[in-house]
């Protein structure tokens, strides 16, 4: 099994910055009420003192206000769907497995779409509230052996060096930079 982290590695944006202007763009009447609250969380962020989960709370409490969720993220993904990186789709593995901190609810059609399977955070899709943790850092190992225990990852790849937890367990691990591929620092791998 070769696992991935999403955005940024397999799709060249943020998946969840995109679907947030998408939605702005498509469904002003229902982001735009939130954007005050959504500013001042940012900041609080900003000045550490709330958490991502908090912050993604609230980035995502637009939800309540649409019908059809399932719907905008079909359609989303049929507009975007074309960022999925060609270096991905070269290589990918039906035993693939992506994992993200990104919304299961955002990534559940696309990921499905390339036939791979799929650990993301838990979000209700109508309120926008987190059901657990927000998969990130050394969440990403816990969820992975949560739900594969006793499996083995022959390769990761992600762009970030926050997934360091997710390139230890692997046999080898890889830095995507725009598609581009380098060996995960050694130092980050101790």
């Amino acid at each position: 099994m070769n696992t991935y982290d999403f955005d940024k590695t397999i799709y060249i944006n943020d998946s969840s910055a995109d679907f947030y202007k998408w939605c702005l763009r498509h469904y002003p009447g229902a982001v735009i009420p939130t954007l005050p609250k959504t500013a001042v969380k940012a900041l609080l962020y900003a000045a550490k003192k709330v958490e991502t989960k908090e912050l993604k709370e609230q980035v995502f409490s637009f939800l309540s206000r649409l019908e059809d969720v399932d719907g905008l993220v079909e359609s989303f993904w049929q507009e975007k769907k074309q960022g999925i990186g060609r270096w991905y789709m070269e290589r990918r593995r039906a035993d693939d497995l992506v994992i993200s901190a990104s919304p299961e609810f955002l990534l559940a059609p696309i990921v499905k779409e390339l036939g791979v399977s799929l650990i993301a955070t838990p979000m209700d899709k109508k309120t926008g509230k987190i059901c657990g943790k927000n998969c990130h850092d050394v969440e990403k190992v816990r969820r992975f052996y949560e739900d594969y225990p006793g499996a083995h990852t022959e390769e990761f790849y992600s762009d970030s060096l926050t997934d360091s937890p997710m390139a230890k367990i692997a046999d080898s691990a890889y830095l995507v930079n725009r598609g581009k591929l380098s060996p995960w620092p050694v130092e980050y791998l101790k």
